[in-house]
């Protein structure tokens, strides 16, 4: 299985990720916008493993809120995203994942956690548009449960399902 660890949007956050993505579009970025059943927040993206690392997934102990706060795209990655205020609680919520991945021997990205969800593939910006005077619609999101998430290629591209979950 092809698997990672993330946060799942809750449906009024997740609207604010579809209300982003068509601004988006609407300013003419164009690109293979994300299905909405597909946004997330990855803390650990593990990759092809076949044991059942569920129970390793943390607590979130006492729930916190991030917000949304910009847009870009990384250099030569060609994917575009919503990026997060700073949070402590999410960084080390990410750490924690992290070290329990370790611990237990499991093999993940190293690439240091940058908190984004992932809106578009091979975006394409209309001359002149700069992502960073974009407006950003204010929205949180409630962080109280880390999700086990496998992805399968489905007919029209990936599927990401949660298989497994760890709560406050």
């Amino acid at each position: 299985m092809r698997l990672f660890i993330a946060l799942k949007p809750g449906k009024s956050f997740l609207s604010a990720l579809i209300k982003l993505q068509d601004g988006l579009r609407a300013a003419g970025i164009g690109g293979k916008y994300l299905e909405p059943s597909n946004l997330h927040l990855t803390l650990a993206f593990v990759g092809q493993w076949e044991e059942d690392i569920a129970p390793l997934l943390p607590p979130v102990g006492q729930p916190f809120t991030v917000a949304l706060d910009r847009v870009g795209i990384f250099p030569g990655a060609d994917v575009l995203w919503a990026g997060f205020e700073p949070s402590a609680e999410l960084n080390a919520l990410a750490e924690s994942v992290r070290t329990r991945l370790t611990g237990a021997g499991v093999p993940f990205d190293p690439r240091p956690f940058y908190p984004h969800i992932t809106l578009a593939r091979k975006p394409s910006l209309p001359d002149g548009l700069a992502l960073d005077a974009f407006k950003v619609p204010r929205a949180g999101m409630t962080v109280e449960e880390v999700c086990l998430y496998k992805s399968e290629r489905g007919e029209n591209g990936m599927v990401y399902t949660v298989i497994g979950t760890g709560t406050i």
